[in-house]
């Protein structure tokens, strides 16, 4: 099973309504590469009006979280059924920002994933580990404990139907990326841990994004490994010849 390449952009708190709608109006002007999948992971606000838009098959809308409950008093919070009939097909579960600002744990995660995937929502699932983590050399150890403790709330189809995105925290937002070699060391421990629970049929069928920092300029490199599947894209994503850039890198 050849594993999708993806170019996910995660828009975060960026954009109104109208400038997201011109944001992906210009990116579908762009020449992109059929090939990859493209996910426009983008505001709540701005999801329907998104998916009304005409663009490439090969472009998707994404939502930038969930909550796991179908409805009721959850003031603020958005279901999986929500996403979909807003034309939604994949949601960020994970992301750093989540863990570290909204506490949310393994647990809880995988109780997102379990529940989007109820829904026929792809989840982008990511992982990752702080500076002072990478600095112990337990970073492995780490991304792994948090895959783990949220798959265990996953059934083996389940898991197999994920796309997963490392995150090395300590890259976002702040102009740093890990080397290719470090993002493939840590994209083939992902896979190996996929491999050893789950079969080699599913981890090779499980594309692997790595979300820190990746620009134009280093695409290309990272995209490169042997591991690497794509990338979740933060603010480069927010620039339309830039991000068809990346697309265009595998």
């Amino acid at each position: 099973m050849k594993r999708k390449n993806i170019a996910a952009a995660n828009w975060k708190m960026n954009t109104t309504v109208q400038e997201g709608i011109k944001l992906l109006e210009d990116l579908c002007q762009q020449s992109l590469n059929s090939e990859t999948q493209v996910v426009i992971c983008a505001p709540a606000t701005h999801l329907h009006g998104l998916g009304l838009i005409e663009s490439p098959a090969n472009v998707a809308i994404g939502g930038q979280n969930m909550y796991t409950k179908e409805k009721g008093a959850y003031t603020g919070e958005i279901s999986g059924s929500m996403l979909v009939s807003a034309g939604v097909s994949y949601v960020v579960v994970g992301h750093s920002e989540r863990r570290s600002y909204f506490a949310e744990s393994n647990d809880f995660l995988g109780e997102k994933a379990k529940s989007a995937l109820a829904h026929g929502l792809t989840p982008i699932f990511c992982c990752g580990e702080g500076l002072e983590i990478r600095k112990a050399g337990n970073h492995v150890s780490h991304v792994i404990a948090q895959l783990k403790a949220s798959f265990a709330l996953l059934s083996d189809e389940e898991v197999a139907q994920l796309v997963i995105a490392y995150e090395p925290i300590w890259a976002i937002g702040t102009g740093e990326t890990a080397s290719p070699e470090q993002a493939q060391e840590m994209h083939a421990a992902i896979r190996a841990f996929l491999t050893e629970a789950y079969g080699s049929e599913t981890a090779e069928g499980i594309s692997i994004l790595y979300g820190g920092s990746v620009k134009p300029a280093n695409a290309k490199e990272i995209f490169g490994q042997a591991d690497v599947d794509g990338g979740l894209v933060g603010g480069a994503s927010l620039d339309p010849e830039g991000f068809a850039a990346i697309i265009n890198s595998f």
